[in-house]
C-alpha cells in the first residue's frame, strides 16, 4: 500500500489523495460506530434519538454517558459501547496520522540513489 524507501516519495497530489482517503475511512468508522451506540441507547435504555446519538458521541469523543444506565442490558450495552468506542477513537486517530507520519520518515530515509 505504501511506497518503500526505494521508491520516490509521492507527489503532493497524490499524498493529498491518499490522506483523504484515509480520512473518508475514518469518517465512515465513525458514523457507522455512532449508529451502533444510538442503536444499542434506543435498543436496550429506550432512549430517544437524540439523547441516544448524544450519549453516543460523548462515549466516542472520550466524554462519558449523559444519561446514566437504568437497566441490567443498558449497563452491559455501555460498558461494552464504552470499550469499544476507546479502540475507535485510537484508531481513528491512527488512520488519520499514518498518512503524514509515514510521509515524515519517508522523506528522511528515502534512498535516492
Amino acid at each position: 500500500m505504501y511506497e518503500t524507501r526505494k521508491h520516490k516519495p509521492l507527489t503532493n497530489g497524490a499524498f493529498a489523495s491518499r490522506l483523504a482517503a484515509h480520512f473518508l475511512v475514518a469518517v465512515i468508522t465513525l458514523i457507522a460506530s455512532l449508529g451502533i451506540g444510538m442503536a444499542g441507547y434506543m435498543t436496550f435504555e429506550k432512549l430517544p434519538a437524540m439523547d441516544a446519538f448524544l450519549n453516543s458521541a460523548m462515549l466516542l469523543g472520550g466524554m462519558g454517558p449523559v444519561n446514566a444506565p437504568q437497566t441490567e442490558a443498558g449497563k452491559f450495552f455501555a460498558g461494552c459501547y464504552a470499550l469499544y468506542a476507546g479502540l475507535v477513537f485510537i484508531v481513528t486517530a491512527a488512520l488519520i496520522l499514518t498518512p503524514v507520519v509515514h510521509r515524515v520518515l519517508h522523506i528522511f530515509h528515502w534512498d535516492s540513489e
